[in-house]
C-alpha cells in the first residue's frame, strides 16, 4: 500500500510590519498639504493683498515673513523646553526627540528671521549688518542653539547626552527671551519696533493699514503654527526611522 504524503496547509502570507511602519501617516500627509497651501496664501497676502508702505516701499513686505519666522522659532524653541523638562522627569527618549526637533526647526526659522532682516537692512540702513543690540542678540541666540547640536554630537553615552542636552536646551531659551525684549529695554538700539500700540509707539516702524494687519495676522498663523508643527512632525518621524535602523543594525550585529 502506497503511503500518501501529507501536505501542510499553506501558511498565510506574512505581513510586512516594517513596510506598514514606513508608510506615511494620513494625518501627516494632510498636515503637510495644508501647510503648503497656507504658505502660498500667506505669500499672496504679503506680496499682493497688503498695501505698499509709502516710506519703505516694497522691501517692507519682507516683514510679514521676518517677524512671523521669529514667532515660529519662539514656538519651536518652546517645544524644545517642554521636551527637555519632560525628559528630565520621565526619562523617555521620545521627549528628547521632541527637544531635538524643536531646536533644529527653531534654528532654521531663526536663521530665516536673521537673513530676512539683513535683506531689509541693506536698502534701509545701507548695510547688510550693524552691531545693533537686537541683531547681536539674534546672532547669539542662533549660535547658542547651534552649540546645542554640537554638544549632542560630542557625547557618546545616550543617557548622558539626553540629560545634558535637556538642561542646555532649557537654559538656552533665555537667549530667545532676551532677543524678544531687548528693543524695549535698550534705548540705544536702532532696530525698529515695528509693532506697537499705535504707529507712534512703533518707533522706526510703519503705520499698519487694514490690509497690512490682515497680511501680518495670516502670516503669523502660518509661520508660528503650521510651519513649525509640520517641520517638527517630520523631524520626529525621521528620528523614529533612524532609531529603527539603529535597532535593526544592532540586531544584525548581535546575530553575527
Amino acid at each position: 500500500m502506497t503511503a500518501i504524503p501529507q501536505t501542510r496547509p499553506a501558511s498565510p502570507p506574512m505581513v510586512d510590519s516594517s513596510a506598514q511602519a514606513d508608510r506615511l501617516p494620513l494625518w501627516l500627509t494632510a498636515l503637510t498639504a495644508i501647510t503648503i497651501g497656507a504658505v502660498i496664501v500667506g505669500a499672496y497676502f504679503a506680496l499682493v493683498y497688503a498695501g505698499m508702505d509709502v516710506e519703505q516701499g516694497a522691501v517692507q513686505r519682507i516683514f510679514y515673513v521676518h517677524i512671523s519666522a521669529f514667532a515660529g522659532a519662539f514656538i519651536a524653541f518652546l517645544a524644545a523646553v517642554v521636551g527637555g523638562v519632560a525628559y528630565l522627569i520621565r526619562r523617555h527618549p521620545r521627549w528628547d526627540a521632541l527637544a531635538l526637533a524643536g531646536v533644529e526647526v527653531g534654528l532654521i526659522l531663526a536663521l530665516v528671521n536673521l537673513m530676512t532682516g539683513s535683506i531689509w537692512a541693506r536698502p534701509i540702513w545701507n548695510t547688510w549688518w550693524t552691531w545693533d543690540p537686537r541683531l547681536v542678540s539674534d546672532a547669539i541666540m542662533c549660535l547658542t542653539y547651534a552649540a546645542y547640536l554640537m554638544l549632542r554630537q560630542g557625547i557618546d553615552n545616550p543617557d548622558t547626552r539626553r540629560r545634558f542636552a535637556s538642561v542646555y536646551g532649557i537654559f538656552a531659551f533665555i537667549t530667545v527671551i532676551i532677543t524678544l525684549v531687548i528693543i524695549r529695554i535698550r534705548p540705544d538700539t536702532i532696530h525698529p519696533a515695528v509693532i506697537g500700540a499705535s504707529p507712534q509707539n512703533a518707533q522706526g516702524g510703519f503705520g499698519l493699514t487694514d490690509s497690512m494687519i490682515a497680511a501680518m495676522g495670516v502670516n503669523m498663523v502660518v509661520w508660528s503654527v503650521f510651519v513649525p508643527a509640520t517641520l517638527i512632525a517630520w523631524r520626529l518621524r525621521l528620528e523614529a526611522l533612524a532609531e529603527r535602523v539603529e535597532s535593526l543594525r544592532a540586531r544584525v550585529m548581535s546575530a553575527d
